[in-house]
């Protein structure tokens, strides 16, 4: 099979490599779609870990095959996996912290050589304690580029629901990429007034169209005043930081009003460093925490709110690339052009 394998010094060639094989218990999966992650080009870009791997976990497809004892999946069945799967006994696991635990941590799909998510290719091994239980079906008239949402989804619907927005919050949306917008559409369904910012005014356009009431350019002057005067001077009830850029965090505190939630996302680089006033945080009663990956709680709700269209994710979509040009999309995705968005890889697709 091919496979977009990272060979180190910040690159991915096609290569040719075996096709996994898989144990009892497991699955094959033919991978159709797989979505391009800022996770993944992290790892690639700041070569973060040794090669060779193929990175890709937004993965969505047909099961190939079935390894002996698996009774809940059979070859042809449209499904997504996850990654990531907890052990739902550890101390972490029993706080409902599931990405510390040890196991969650362990990579659980490969298309060979160290687990690293494997979706940039053409088949996937699953091992079995994610085809017990990190394997959703997805419907007929599902496409499986919609599918291929459904993990981004959950980690984003697992951030909401620890922020817990209300009716009447006014929430600022800081970065309006592709997570970005993916909050703004899961926190409309929760009545709250959202203000987003992004630099690029494609992204604006669609923060507005999926629910935001306002969205600004964050260099603009006067940006902390508007939201002051949309909370009769307090500033945002909550704040989510959907970005990563230099003084973001300092930005989101500004905007915020004592006793604030603000919820960090995509702060994920150990080399990122924040300062901040002690005062700020201890003296105004904020609340600064973080969310990270998905959570096996909310796997059905957020394949549900995938797969039945409540959220319109497919709009996301901007451009798909063959696995022979992953390279293009990879480097698109890092930077991106105007109106750039989710990139898909079709891993079937050789040109």
């Amino acid at each position: 099979m091919h496979a977009a394998v990272y060979t180190g010094s910040s690159t991915v060639a096609v290569q040719e490599i075996p096709t996994p094989p898989i144990g009892p218990g497991e699955l094959l999966i033919q991978v159709e779609a797989c979505g391009i992650c800022h996770t993944d080009l992290k790892k690639i870009e700041y070569n973060l870990l040794p090669p060779p791997r193929v990175f890709g976990h937004e993965t969505a497809g047909v099961i190939a095959a079935t390894g002996p004892g698996v009774r809940n999946f059979s070859p042809g069945d449209r499904v997504i996996a996850f990654h990531h799967i907890p052990c739902g006994e550890c101390f972490y696991c029993r706080h409902a912290l599931y990405a510390q635990c040890p196991v969650y941590k362990k990579v659980g799909i490969t298309a060979g050589y160290e687990p690293a998510g494997g979706g940039f290719s053409q088949y996937v091994r699953v091992m079995d304690w994610i085809a017990r239980r990190g394997v959703e079906k997805i419907p007929d008239g599902v496409s499986y580029e919609r599918a291929s949402f459904v993990e981004p989804i959950n980690t984003c619907v697992k951030g909401v629901a620890q922020l817990a927005p209300q009716p009447d919050d006014v929430i600022a949306i800081l970065g309006q990429g592709p997570i970005g917008l993916m909050f703004t559409m899961i926190v409309k369904r929760s009545g709250a007034t959202m203000v987003a910012t992004d630099t690029m005014p494609y992204r604006r356009e669609l923060a507005l169209k999926f629910g935001a009431a306002m969205a600004f350019d964050p260099r603009e002057p006067g940006l902390e005043d508007r939201i002051r005067e949309m909370t009769n001077g307090r500033g945002a009830d909550a704040v989510i930081i959907a970005a990563s850029a230099p003084g973001i965090v300092e930005q989101a505190v500004r905007y915020s009003r004592p006793g604030s939630r603000i919820l960090l996302f995509a702060q994920t680089s150990h080399q990122e460093r924040i300062e901040l006033s002690g005062a700020d945080i201890c003296v105004g009663e904020r609340t600064i925490f973080g969310s990270y990956s998905a959570s096996v709680d909310l796997q059905k709700e957020s394949a549900g709110l995938v797969f039945s269209g409540a959220l319109p994710v497919e709009d996301l979509i901007s451009h798909r690339f063959p696995l022979n040009q992953i390279q293009a999309g990879i480097h698109l995705a890092l930077h991106p052009e105007p109106k750039s968005l989710k990139i898909i890889v079709q891993p079937q697709k050789l040109v």
